[in-house]
């Protein structure tokens, strides 16, 4: 069975920081050949509509009761402005779950205080906004000596990045999936980057 996304979506999301990455899931367009799209599937706190930073409404597909990840899934955790807030302990745990049964689990700006918090940053390589602020915000910390000073970090099944980073943190996505070719990932990275021209072409050729 092929693996879905699960994106986790509430009230304050920073809506742009998953933008580059799941267009590209949903969509397949630079996918190696014979590789379908992702089903991207957002799970909410309850059934109830949320409104991003962006002031975008989305209902959610599912509640996070009704979410039960399968082996090769794949769990998204956005930035947002409520992150140290108790609302958001059972997503929290369910990522904690995943982590252990070897779930990927994606997490970019605050979802990273969150991660913290349930101390699942003790142990394994990561990054975030600033060490300093996380070490404010979360007293408990323990992992300063994991924490580098990258855009996105990966460590195994984990990707962690920083709120500025949202095209890292897709190209980290992508490669640890292994959805694009190295060449193509290496262009679409560039493209992004750079804005230049040249790397659309490479692109496109590297999809050929």
């Amino acid at each position: 069975m092929q693996e879905k996304v699960y994106l986790y979506v509430f009230d304050t999301m920073s809506d742009w920081e998953t933008g580059y990455l799941i267009a590209e899931l949903n969509s397949g367009r630079y996918f190696k050949n014979g590789l379908a799209p992702l089903e991207v599937i957002t799970i909410g706190i309850d059934n109830n509509p949320v409104t991003t930073m962006g002031g975008l409404k989305i209902l959610p597909s599912i509640s996070i009761d009704e979410c039960m990840l399968k082996s090769k899934d794949i769990l998204i955790l956005p930035g947002g402005n409520t992150w140290t807030e108790t609302i958001h302990e059972p997503i929290l745990k369910k990522t904690s779950d995943a982590l252990q049964k070897n779930n990927i689990v994606a997490a970019i700006c605050g979802a990273t205080v969150g991660l913290a918090k349930m101390g699942l940053l003790d142990s394994r390589r990561h990054t975030s906004n600033d060490l300093e602020y996380l070490k404010m915000i979360v007293p408990h910390y323990r992992g300063e000596k994991y924490y580098e000073m990258q855009p996105a970090v990966t460590d195994s099944n984990l990707i962690t990045a920083s709120g500025t980073a949202p095209l890292e943190f897709a190209k980290h996505v992508l490669k640890v999936l292994d959805v694009f070719a190295p060449a193509t990932l290496q262009s679409w990275f560039n493209l992004y980057q750079t804005h230049e021209s040249k790397y659309f072409f490479e692109l496109m050729n590297s999809i050929k």
